[in-house]
């Protein structure tokens, strides 16, 4: 490893979870949403970077499409607000089409919920050289179901060890996995409700549902902390992301992205023989 890699390492290791399968409870209050350990001090450079990794990623990603050894799932989890669309616009927004598809998971409908919880998660799976960003993913069945009291801790516990097999099962057959939980302050995302609220161009964004939601704000870091120490795996590991700064939040998933391409020593296929030569007239 690099010393670049190394201090990046250093950086980012409180915000990781421990992938020691012991399950612990990963505390939140203690990690600043407002803090920046990526960045260079400067807002302007900062930008310009995540400009910069995006225009790699559109590379990396051509590269990850043509290699196919791999399908890649990337998971933006994170409160109302937290910016999980404005990652996908900032990061992924140069990347070709082709093989890069995106999901963004509402409530279940009545034929999903006719089947498992982990049915319709595992229909838009990428295949062979595709890349899936999910915006929201199969961890709101242990925040929602949680915090209003739908499940049982039994049942809670049921689903985040299915969620590990179910992830494991992926990750040995090819998928390389990325989480990343989107880390505000209550705060910020009171700021940025009222945002909307205030830009007639915003407000389709915002529901009242919202509001009875943030009362709930406490309840739902408890259950983000449970499955974060539930569910970070040396298959699949969590990395929460501090999200206040939005020009951080996309550098920090942006870099941490093309760091996983890099890493899987992507390559082109061998050329057709009959090539060799060929000339066109």
């Amino acid at each position: 490893m690099s010393n670049g890699n190394s201090k990046r390492a250093a950086l980012l290791a409180p915000w990781q979870p421990p992938t020691t399968g012991r399950g612990r409870p990963f505390g939140l209050s203690g990690l600043k949403a407002s803090a920046k350990p990526l960045s260079s001090g400067d807002k302007e450079a900062d930008k310009a970077t995540v400009e910069a990794l995006a225009s790699e990623l559109d590379g990396l990603q051509n590269l990850f499409f043509a290699d196919r050894r791999y399908k890649l799932l990337v998971l933006l989890q994170g409160t109302d607000t937290s910016g999980k669309d404005g990652t996908i616009r900032a990061v992924f927004g140069r990347t070709s089409p082709l093989g890069v598809h995106t999901v963004g998971w509402k409530a279940p409908s009545e034929e999903e919920r006719a089947h498992d919880y982990l049915w319709r998660i595992h229909r838009q799976m990428p295949g062979a050289g595709e890349t899936m960003i999910f915006n929201r993913s199969h961890y709101e069945d242990v925040l929602v179901p949680v915090v209003q009291g739908w499940i049982s801790p039994e049942q809670t516990a049921q689903r985040l060890a299915h969620i590990n097999e179910f992830e494991r099962m992926l990750a040995e057959t090819g998928m390389v996995i990325l989480k990343f939980m989107l880390h505000i302050s209550f705060e910020e995302q009171g700021k940025r409700l009222q945002e909307r609220i205030d830009d007639p161009t915003k407000r389709w964004k915002f529901s009242m549902g919202d509001l009875a939601v943030r009362k709930q704000w406490a309840d739902y870091q408890k259950a983000y902390e449970a499955l974060l120490g539930a569910t970070s795996t040396s298959w699949a590991p969590w990395t929460v992301v501090p999200a206040d700064s939005k020009t951080h939040r996309n550098l920090m998933v942006a870099t941490l992205v093309r760091d996983k391409l890099k890493s899987l020593d992507l390559r082109y296929p061998p050329d057709d023989p009959a090539l060799a030569g060929l000339k066109i007239e």
